[in-house]
């Protein structure tokens, strides 16, 4: 089968060997697994620093964001059969789907939405699992929850952000602040439905004041926490959350107590690397936000289409990534 992928990690992307196209052996499904044939793909920046930075004795594949066709199924598959449309993002324990075929346990896969095509579905699951993740479940907000409470959002325009948005402000009562700080990113939050945009290159709670919410309630920091982190404790309320899903070198969680604010972090790989209880928690949110999708609540986050699935378009996608400035999800499609 088609596949890309790298065999020495660290190559600069412009390097035409950091990522190279190949052929690998078609892999066969274990008992809960489904073989998909892979129909698009996006790019996150997961993909970046696994090819930056995991070492490579073989050719590994990287990528977590595909939709597909079900063509196999494992002996104890319940939740799908052969030819059915799916969408997912894998496990980061797996290789990954940059490959015609991939291997994917069901209870982390969800069913395509039917009103979109391939390319915009792409754009949807890890950020969508991100983002209902560190919403609901870390953040603790309640759907039709939220009133007289505020959300800000650090990185609002980007993969996560865009669907958090989203979700912020169709299911819960929350008033969305979200951060952009270039013109473009700015008005493609306001779209998504953000109550206010501020920009993060500007001191946050001055901005905050201005615009008549003072402090707020809950922050998603998605970018950048340990640049923003003590401007963050400062626009919290005392008792306020904060959640976040970036890498931090350190962060010093000491002024966090005055305030007694908590902590929590968000990893949508947490549930696929150690099997959990409720991994199916997966499956059953990507339905529901095939479902939202279907019924209009929710958009695809689609921000740009960069052709077929190849080492040379994923290279640029990767740069792309690399560079900040992604607005919304880069997709690629067909091999």
């Amino acid at each position: 089968m088609k596949a890309i992928a790298f065999t020495q990690h660290g190559l600069p992307i412009e390097d035409p060997t950091s990522l190279i196209d190949m052929d690998l052996p078609k892999p066969t499904p274990g008992p809960r697994d489904l073989l998909v044939e892979v129909r698009a793909l996006s790019v996150n920046p997961v993909d970046t620093k696994i090819r930056a930075g995991s070492a490579a004795t073989e050719p590994k594949v990287v990528g977590w964001d595909a939709v597909g066709v079900v063509r196999e199924i494992g002996s104890d598959v319940t939740l799908f059969k052969a030819g059915d449309e799916v969408f997912y993002a894998g496990s980061i324990a797996r290789p990954g789907n940059y490959s015609e075929f991939h291997l994917v346990d069901e209870r982390i896969v969800g069913h395509k939405p039917k009103s979109i095509d391939n390319a915009h579905t792409a754009a949807l699951p890890l950020t969508s699992i991100t983002a209902w993740e560190l919403l609901f479940d870390r953040l603790g907000v309640q759907e039709g929850g939220g009133e007289g409470d505020s959300l800000l959002i650090i990185g609002a325009g980007g993969g996560v952000g865009s669907i958090l948005v989203q979700l912020a402000r169709q299911l819960t009562k929350l008033t969305v602040i979200g951060t952009a700080s270039r013109p473009e990113t700015q008005e493609w939050v306001k779209d998504l439905g953000a109550h206010h945009v501020i920009d993060h290159s500007q001191p946050l709670v001055a901005q905050l004041e201005k615009i008549g919410v003072g402090q707020v309630s809950h922050v998603a920091s998605l970018t950048h926490t340990d640049s923003y982190f003590p401007q963050l404790i400062e626009a919290l309320r005392p008792q306020g959350k904060l959640a976040l899903i970036d890498d931090p070198k350190t962060l010093d969680v000491v002024p966090m107590k005055r305030k007694a604010l908590s902590l929590h972090w968000e990893l949508m790989f947490t549930r696929s690397l150690y099997e959990t209880p409720d991994m199916i928690a997966q499956h059953e949110l990507l339905n529901r936000v095939a479902k939202l999708i279907d019924q209009g609540v929710l958009k695809t986050t689609l921000g740009e289409h960069f052709g077929t699935i190849n080492a040379e378009n994923l290279r640029r996608a990767h740069a792309v990534i690399e560079s900040g400035k992604a607005k919304g999800k880069i997709v690629l499609e067909g091999f």
